[in-house]
């Protein structure tokens, strides 16, 4: 995290409802509104991983036996159908390989077939390193009467995420990604045809922690006579506050060149040294770069070897696992420096490990790209 991220941390901590608090709540819920790119006035932080946003999402726009078509190409794909089955919805999923996109003309022939009340799917698929085009789905979702639902755990803060050009009706993100707060705070957004689904259902919302209409009591923007519902976690707010606030000082436009130049060169420097990426390059998510493990290396061996360097990569899993690296490179780690130390670590893991490299090649390759 960013220094003046931790700093934040360390602010008195004052009452959940001290005026002082609800001026910071106001900040942050302005401040993830121009992050989202929307002007949904239910914008705000759930106290809780991005699977809180998850859940929260599935837990108020569907009840006991509602219609939900979920698109399934990774982890988290699977993870939104499971969710979605246990807040009592009847789930339908539309699969792709993973390291692939879904196919919109599937969902639409999914949805000719047997209607939803929800579509949902992953923009960023953190386990395989996809970034999903939006707007096909989400017109796709519309022309059949469902509100379109997208998980951007990933993607917000990194990559583009335009809630309210897209049309999408309800979002989710987490705090530890690409914003570059600490993890346990959970971004979510809703807009009116979803609020409309939530203000007509016929039963309470599953789970009384995170029911919509009793937290925005609470977060309501601008209000004085917040309602209580729950000790929210103050530091954490004030990590996130000061996060945002990086965020925008920076500009979201510049902040996606920045990660993208160094997806660039990481890219570049991955390709040099023989190395094959998992996605193809018109569906590839920046800020988390999925490496194919060559024949014959160790690949959990390999990430023990980068630690020695301070260095920490992520292994596949499911389908994936002993398959892939998982390389990020979000917030204020996302510099060409950092790019630079990796591939030379790297490169000595894997030459360690037997595998033959041109010396120096991911590096000369890698600084070629940084322009």
């Amino acid at each position: 995290m960013d220094p003046r991220v931790l700093r934040a941390m360390a602010t008195p901590v004052i009452g959940h409802l001290d005026p002082a608090f609800l001026a910071v709540m106001d900040d942050v819920s302005q401040f993830l509104r121009q992050v989202f790119r929307t002007r949904n006035e239910f914008t705000l932080p759930l106290s809780g991983t991005g699977t809180a946003g998850m859940e929260a999402v599935m837990v108020n726009l569907l009840e006991p036996g509602d219609e939900v078509l979920v698109g399934v190409a990774g982890y988290f794909g699977q993870r939104m159908a499971e969710v979605a089955r246990r807040a009592g919805a009847r789930v339908q999923t539309v699969e792709a390989e993973w390291g692939t996109p879904l196919d919109p003309d599937r969902i639409e022939a999914a949805l000719r077939e047997r209607p939803a009340r929800v579509v949902a799917f992953v923009h960023a698929e953190t386990s395989t390193g996809v970034l999903q085009p939006p707007g096909p789905i989400v017109e796709v979702a519309h022309r059949h009467g469902a509100l379109a639902v997208a998980d951007c755990v990933t993607s917000l803060g990194s990559v583009p995420v335009e809630v309210d050009a897209w049309g999408l009706d309800a979002a989710y993100s987490c705090s530890q990604k690409g914003l570059g707060a600490p993890p346990g705070m959970a971004p979510v957004t809703f807009g009116e045809r979803a609020l409309e689904r939530i203000r007509s259902r016929k039963s309470p919302v599953q789970s009384f922690y995170l029911d919509m209409t009793q937290l925005m009591a609470y977060w309501g923007d601008g209000a004085r006579d917040r309602a209580y519902h729950h000790t929210a976690p103050i530091s954490m707010i004030y990590a996130l506050r000061e996060a945002l606030r990086l965020v925008l000082e920076e500009g979201l436009e510049a902040r996606w060149e920045r990660i993208g130049r160094v997806h660039r060169m990481l890219v570049a420097g991955l390709e040099a040294m023989g190395l094959r990426m998992l996605v193809a390059p018109e569906y590839r998510l920046a800020p988390l770069n999925t490496v194919v493990v060559p024949e014959g290396i160790d690949a959990a061996a390999v990430q023990r070897r980068l630690l020695d360097f301070d260095i920490e990569i992520a292994s596949g899993f499911g389908p994936l696992k002993g398959k892939i690296w998982r390389v990020g490179f979000m917030g204020v780690n996302a510099e060409p420096k950092n790019v630079l130390s990796f591939l030379a670590a790297f490169e000595t893991a894997l030459r360690e490990q037997g595998l033959r490299l041109e010396p120096g090649a991911g590096l000369a390759a890698a600084a070629a790209a940084a322009g």
